[in-house]
């Protein structure tokens, strides 16, 4: 049964991150620990090779249309990898209810913007979306 709710939670996980563009670690890591009692560190160490999957063919199917700027994206690519090592460090050093209280401060703090970005004057958005070309 774990494995067909993990398989679901896993389409699930990548069809709402498709439509929406959220991280997956958003859905896997509380899903992971609430449905699979699996702990905060293993779910956001599970997450992280999930996402990275998912990262990767999203990123091939939007360069196909010509929405990834390939600059930024080695950038970040480049950079991550320190990101990742200090984050596992940490993890490692922290309690469990620690990461959990954490992930639960970042998930509303992205929560918040998203609802304040979505209130904002909506012909701002549309504006200064379709007033910059797009970068090669």
């Amino acid at each position: 049964m774990n494995e067909l709710l993990a398989a679901l939670m896993a389409v699930a996980g990548g069809l709402v991150g498709g439509l929406v563009g959220v991280g997956g670690g958003i859905l896997f890591v509380p899903a992971l620990t609430i449905f699979l009692d699996v702990s905060q560190v293993q779910a956001e160490s599970t997450s992280l090779l999930m996402i990275a999957i998912v990262a990767l063919v999203g990123a091939a199917r939007q360069n196909q249309y010509g929405n990834v700027n390939l600059r930024d994206a080695a950038l970040v690519g480049v950079l991550s990898p320190l990101g990742v090592v200090i984050g596992v460090v940490v993890a490692n050093q922290v309690s469990e209810r620690a990461l959990q209280l954490g992930f639960a401060a970042l998930a509303l703090f992205m929560a918040a913007q998203l609802v304040r970005r979505a209130l904002a004057e909506p012909d701002a958005a549309a504006t200064a979306s379709s007033s910059s070309p797009p970068e090669p």
